[in-house]
């Protein structure tokens, strides 16, 4: 399964649709970055543009009640300008998500949790226009009785996309769920290369890599493939 074919065999359909999206993006990109340059956004132009943290959570609950899974909303950091939801796929609650950000009630009584490995599909939520993309995460945990007292470290694994076929039945849910709340969503694998015309500034030096890529510019700066190793440390 490539990224956003929610109407295989129809060539037609798709090929308008992307058309569509590549407009809006062409469109959110000029404004925001008149002058086209990595970091150089307008801030203005971005301000209540996009999707707020409050509808982000009621996103997050329509997903949690049509895919009849966890979905966990959680804000983005200072330098993304996106929120995500992660929707629990394959794995056991409490996830791996709802411990790695401490959102277990009660003290940590899986001392002796061995290794875990869930699958999420994981939504960027722009704050800056009304587009959300959508990965395929993997997030694995494990206990380090060395690492602080037996902390739990939990490894975050994001790919350019979302390619499992046993993820698409979710996947075309949750699709659908973000078209009823107005929000667009971007083929990730569309948005992983650089725009045409673009300055890349000091991204290279800042992030490392080439330069940096659409959903760089209107999500996160990291790479959209990327591994994340956070310790978690047992509470009392």
């Amino acid at each position: 399964m490539s990224d956003g074919c929610t109407s295989c065999g129809n060539k037609g359909g798709c090929d308008s649709r992307k058309g569509g999206m590549f407009a809006a993006v062409d469109e959110a990109l000029a404004r925001l970055y008149p002058t086209r340059r990595w970091a150089e956004r307008d801030e203005e132009a971005g301000f209540g543009a996009g999707v707020s943290a409050g509808e982000g959570a009621a996103v997050a609950r329509a997903l949690a009640a049509r895919l009849k899974a966890l979905a966990v909303h959680r804000p983005g950091t200072a330098d993304e300008t996106c929120d995500y939801i992660y929707v629990l796929c394959f794995g056991r609650t409490p996830s791996l998500v709802q411990r790695l950000h401490g959102l277990v009630d009660g003290p940590d009584d899986d001392a002796e949790l061995g290794d875990v490995e869930e699958r999420y599909l994981r939504v960027a939520l722009s704050s800056v226009a009304r587009f959300a993309g959508v990965q395929e995460v993997a997030m694995r945990g494990s206990r380090q009785p060395d690492v602080e007292g037996g902390a739990l470290v939990v490894t975050e694994e994001s790919r350019t996309g979302v390619f499992d076929p046993i993820l698409l039945k979710r996947f075309q849910g949750l699709v659908a769920v973000l078209a009823e709340h107005d929000i667009r969503h971007l083929d990730f694998g569309e948005i992983t290369e650089a725009p045409e015309g673009f300055d890349p500034g000091d991204y290279a030096e800042r992030y490392g890599g080439g330069a940096p890529a659409v959903a760089n510019y209107l999500f996160f700066p990291q790479p959209a493939a990327s591994v994340t190793t956070t310790v978690v440390t047992a509470r009392p």
